[in-house]
């Protein structure tokens, strides 16, 4: 139950709100999946204050998975965890994320969620056929994941509200940083659970009326991201908006160097007993200098 924090939508049955970090997949020397490891970085999020972990979204690493990798990934975290998974399941095709689904529904995850399929244009009509597929398929709640720069396709205002209106949807998570969209979503859409999915925008996404935040500052630092959250709900908006000062200078700092290389080499740089290893091909790693400037640059605020 939220204070001064938007409250989650009325269709969604796990009340979805606060800090909810895309766990990172782990991956040992050889490149193989570490199902430790994995395991373990999802316990440390939330033991620092997630209210809610997202394995399998794009800081997951998910299309660089196999089928098989990805099903370990959700029994892993389920088993790690004493806090609502809800579990990437999404795949270009209707059939394949239908199985992801029913696989996660069957060993324990609280809900899934969905990205719109990529590759190959889908208009509206598609979109809705193939999230009335998903939801008619399992039991568990449904979260749609709208990433138009990633897949390609985006989803407009009414296509939304039809989907809403699916029995088993429960909400959205939104990184399109389409604020004028995410807003009228919001207000047309008061019975779903609106999730921000960008670190640019978790104080302006709480303004205007999302329950929770999907950051993945907070697969490093999850206090500052929780704190965040915490100081928005008691009503300390000035202390909020403060915390996403620095949340924007640790983005900054983790945007060095190859795309999504800055979240492991942070983890890496924090004393968590664990290592969740590199990115897999052709993800790659920070270079040295990149490294160490990421060193100082977190340093210099406090956070390693």
């Amino acid at each position: 139950m939220t204070q001064t924090a938007p409250e989650p939508g009325t269709s969604d049955p796990l009340g979805l709100c606060g800090v909810v970090p895309p766990t990172v997949t782990a991956f040992d020397d050889e490149g193989r999946l570490d199902e430790a490891a994995t395991a373990a970085h999802a316990a440390f999020v939330v033991d620092r204050g997630a209210d809610a972990v997202f394995p399998l979204g794009t800081n997951g690493e998910f299309a660089m998975l196999n089928a098989e990798e990805r099903r370990r990934v959700v029994e892993t975290v389920v088993d790690a965890v004493d806090a609502p998974v809800i579990a990437g399941v999404g795949c270009p095709s209707t059939r394949e994320t239908i199985a992801n689904a029913e696989h996660a529904e069957r060993v324990g995850a609280d809900g899934v969620v969905a990205v719109t399929p990529y590759y190959y244009p889908v208009d509206g009509d598609g979109a809705v056929a193939h999230y009335r597929a998903v939801a008619g398929a399992v039991d568990v709640p449904v979260y749609v994941y709208h990433i138009p720069s990633k897949t390609g396709n985006e989803l407009s205002l009414s296509t939304i509200e039809t989907i809403a209106g699916i029995d088993g949807i429960a909400g959205v998570k939104d990184s399109s940083k389409n604020v004028p969209w995410l807003a009228q979503a919001i207000d047309s859409n008061p019975e779903l659970t609106f999730l921000a999915g960008s670190d640019s925008l978790l104080f302006t996404g709480l303004e205007i009326g999302c329950s929770g935040v999907v950051s993945a500052v907070a697969n490093v630092f999850p206090e500052l991201v929780a704190d965040l959250y915490a100081a928005y709900d008691t009503g300390d908006e000035a202390r909020a908006s403060e915390l996403q000062s620095t949340v924007f200078d640790v983005r900054s700092a983790l945007k060095r160097g190859p795309y999504m290389s800055g979240v492991k080499t942070a983890l890496s740089l924090r004393d968590t007993g664990f290592d969740v290893g590199g990115l897999r091909a052709p993800l790659r790693a920070m270079d040295d200098a990149d490294r160490a400037a990421v060193e100082t640059e977190l340093t210099e605020l406090g956070l390693v």
